[in-house]
Parts: C-alpha cells; structure tokens; sequence
C-alpha cells in the first residue's frame, strides 16, 4: 500500500507517518510546510498558495491521509479567514487534486467533535444535530461536507473521523501541556471553569490505529465517525489524575468562566467504531503517566 500523510510533522500526523512507514508492505510519503532537507520520500508545500496537483500527477496513493490543518478555538476566533484556509479550503483543494489526478485513492480527513458545539444529549450519537460553537467547528463542519461532496458527485472514496478530545506525546498545547506550565511556574493556577466540564480523551496512539483499521477495513462512504473511547472524564478529574504525577501537591482553583468556544460536556457513542474493530489501548491514567514523562524530558 502506499500512503501519503498530509501535516506529517504535526501532532498526529508525525505519528501516523512514523507508524506507517515501520509497516510491512508500506511505502509511506509525508508533506507539510516545514522544510526538511533530510527526509526521504517528502513533498513541500507552499504555506501561502498550497497546490497538491503536482504531487497527485507524479504519485498514484492508494491512501491519503489529512492531518494537516489549525487545531485552536481561540485562535479560530481571532484569525478565521487563517482557520477557514487551512481546514477548509485546504481540504478541497486536496479533493480537487486527487478527483483530478488519482481518483482510486482513499481519503481520511481529520475531523473534530467541535461540529457537534454543545449537544442536546449525551452520549453524542454521529446522526444528532449539528452546532458548532467556534469558528473552528465551523470550518470542521465545512470540510466534512466538502468529503461527503465529492463521494456523492465524483465517488471519490472519503471518510471524516471526527476525533474528541485528543492527547499524548509530542502535543505541545491544550489542557495537560499547559497544567505542566503551570504547575512549573510557581504561581497560583487558576483554571477556565467549574471542572464540572467533561471531555471524551483519546490518546494518540489510539488514533492511529483507529486510522490504520480504516485503512485495512473501513467504509470510504463520505460520512463522518466517532474517534473517542466512549467515557465522560470531568475536568476536575482529569487535573487530579494529571498532577497526581507530580511529586509535590498543587494547589489550583477553577475560574468559574468559560473561554467563548468551548463546549461544556462531551461523551461519544462509538458503536459504529467498535464495529470496525476498536478496542482502546491506552487507558486515560497510563496515558497521563506517559505524557508526563514526555513533558518532563521535552519541556
């Protein structure tokens, strides 16, 4: 098989590039904006006029994987024609190339469940409505339609994983990295909030076997999917487990205030994942440990 990873040196996409190219009969290429002099196999992109055409007329990918993109509420907020570029208008781009270039090939689109905003119920079902709360979610939204256009007018092969509240090693941002900040920086730590919020977690490690079962066995029907575990963890809980890590005690207190953007609670129904096969590997305390350990050593 021969797959190309698109944000290869982002959180998830240095970890699906890495994981595919150690797979047996692989051949996997990475791309992104970063110039990397070294890398085999890797195609730069311009960041201010992105083209995929070239790469698609030179290269026939049995898979293309889209983990390229901005992953930031606030900065969706402040920057949102940035937001709308990178996961929206970026996506149909890339479409458009493969429609265009290499129509057999398979395409996952990363996702989030900021489509969903704030849900009527809980646990949060793909068919339930949809509205978003960000410019972010928005945009997410957008490409998801974008996937499903092309599978319904060109029957290009798509799939959008709608990933929750993702985390591990090598993310430098979001809740645990900026606890970590925090916990380091001697002052007194005070969290948006009451910790009655709750998030879906999913570690990476998780996410790239979710990705690699699609690859082996999914269903490329232009809709979107739960990427998540299925369990509701309070953010209070999660600070507690998180520096129950530390070797001293934090002491830390919630605002009370919510950023703008940001959804309440959040748990997913991942029956449909489940039926592909998904079993989740690392559990939310194992996880942590890890990601501590990683900060430690990368802070």
């Amino acid at each position: 098989m021969k797959i190309l990873v698109i944000g290869s040196k982002g959180f998830i996409g240095k970890k699906a590039l890495t994981f595919f190219s150690n797979k047996e009969n692989t051949l996997c290429y990475g791309c992104d904006v970063v110039v990397d002099y070294e890398a085999e196999n890797y195609f730069l992109i311009d960041a201010g006029n992105s083209n995929y055409n070239t790469i698609f007329q030179n290269e026939e990918f049995d898979l293309c994987i889209n983990c390229s993109g901005a992953a930031s509420v606030p900065d969706s907020l402040k920057n949102p024609m940035r937001d709308f570029n990178l996961n929206t208008h970026n996506v149909f781009k890339i479409l458009n190339s493969i429609k265009d270039f290499n129509p057999t090939c398979q395409f996952i689109n990363l996702s989030s469940a900021a489509v969903y905003g704030n849900p009527d119920t809980l646990p949060i079902k793909e068919n339930q409505s949809l509205n978003p709360v960000s410019p972010y979610g928005r945009h997410k939204l957008m490409s998801e339609m974008i996937c499903q256009m092309f599978f319904d007018f060109y029957h290009l092969k798509t799939k959008s994983l709608r990933i929750f509240s993702a985390y591990g090693e090598g993310l430098r941002k979001q809740l645990f990295w900026d606890l970590h900040k925090k916990a380091n920086s001697g002052k007194e730590i005070s969290l948006f909030g009451s910790g009655k919020e709750s998030r879906d977690f999913i570690h990476v490690d998780d996410i790239i076997n979710i990705i690699d079962l699609f690859s082996l066995n999914g269903s490329f029907n232009g809709r979107s999917i739960n990427v998540a575990n299925g369990k509701e963890i309070f953010i209070k809980d999660a600070v507690m487990e998180y520096f129950s890590n530390f070797k001293n005690s934090i002491d830390y207190s919630f605002s009370g205030s919510n950023r703008k953007g940001d959804p309440i609670n959040w748990v997913a129904d991942i029956k449909e994942l489940q039926q592909i096969g998904y079993k989740q590997s690392v559990d939310f305390k194992h996880g942590l440990n890890k990601y501590y350990n990683w900060v430690e050593q990368n802070a």
